[in-house]
């Protein structure tokens, strides 16, 4: 596996790959950043992984200096796993010294994370955008988890005529349905228990909507019940368009329920795209 750390090191070596997927993170992998080289190698293409901690997408009070960051781990995760490649460059060689060009993402980009993380997808479209022009994949490949994240991108890549395919990935989870993240690494066992809260409610309105049920609040209703623990703090449950993100206040037949919540020191989030499959979105 090649090791590449600057962009024309990069632009060098793709010269000698087709077709190529890319997935971006900002390292601490693991088995869901590895289902998507899974994914890359499933069709066909060679997997290049890019890790960095991008320092536009935290706000001035956010995690950035305490995020978990461990390289050689994360390379040799990434050898096992076959990826092709690990990009891993510095915070000049994507931010060179005088740079100020940003992505705004728009509508798309308001709500939820946008409207609780100010700021935040500014950068994490900027970042995205500067490594899908340094690396030219084919496929770009994001997690359902982050799932305002992967439709924010789908909308850049649309709107900006981008040449990536943009694809998102199924959420994947503990046996107990706790979702992977790298900030689960903050919780304590015990907080960890109260973490499973998150899933359990949006599992209660996974089923509910198996029954029949289609009204957005409802189901909203059913998350807040089921996801009510003391060790858990929600900051927000909400029924979107999946598409569009808007809110929904009544029936519906595809909706994406979200949430994000405080655990001890762990901000978590997690969702249930109900009424459609992720690899539908586009």
């Amino acid at each position: 596996m090649k090791v590449l750390r600057t962009a024309a090191d990069v632009r060098a070596w793709r010269a000698t790959v087709d077709p190529l997927a890319l997935v971006p993170t900002m390292g601490a992998l693991h088995a869901g950043h590895l289902s998507l080289v899974e994914r890359a190698k499933r069709d066909g293409h060679a997997a290049i992984v890019s890790i960095f901690v991008n320092p536009t997408q935290f706000g001035p009070r956010e995690d950035f200096a305490k995020y978990p960051r461990r390289e050689a781990e994360d390379i040799a995760a990434l050898e096992r796993a076959g990826a092709a490649a690990a990009f891993v460059p510095s915070v000049d060689e994507i931010y060179p010294p005088g740079e100020a060009t940003r992505v705004h993402p728009g509508p798309i980009a308001e709500p939820l994370e946008g409207a609780a993380r100010p700021g935040h997808f500014v950068g994490v479209a900027t970042v995205v955008v500067k490594l899908l022009a340094i690396v030219d994949p084919d496929l770009a490949l994001f997690g359902q988890k982050d799932f305002q994240q992967l439709r924010v991108i789908q909308t850049v890549a649309r709107d900006l005529r981008l040449r990536a395919r943009v694809v998102g990935c199924p959420t994947i989870r503990e046996p107990d349905g706790l979702a992977l993240s790298s900030r689960n690494a903050y919780l304590s066992p015990e907080q960890r228990r109260s973490a499973l809260a998150l899933s359990r409610g949006l599992f209660a309105a996974r089923d509910k909507w198996a029954k029949g049920q289609r009204h957005a609040v409802r189901l909203v209703n059913a998350v807040r019940r089921h996801a009510d623990d003391p060790g858990v703090s929600l900051e927000y449950v909400s029924a979107a368009d999946p598409i569009t993100l808007a809110e929904l206040n009544g029936p519906a037949e595809r909706i994406v329920i979200s949430l994000a919540a405080h655990v001890g020191k762990a901000r978590l989030i997690d969702n249930a795209l109900l009424g459609m499959d992720v690899s539908d979105l586009s």
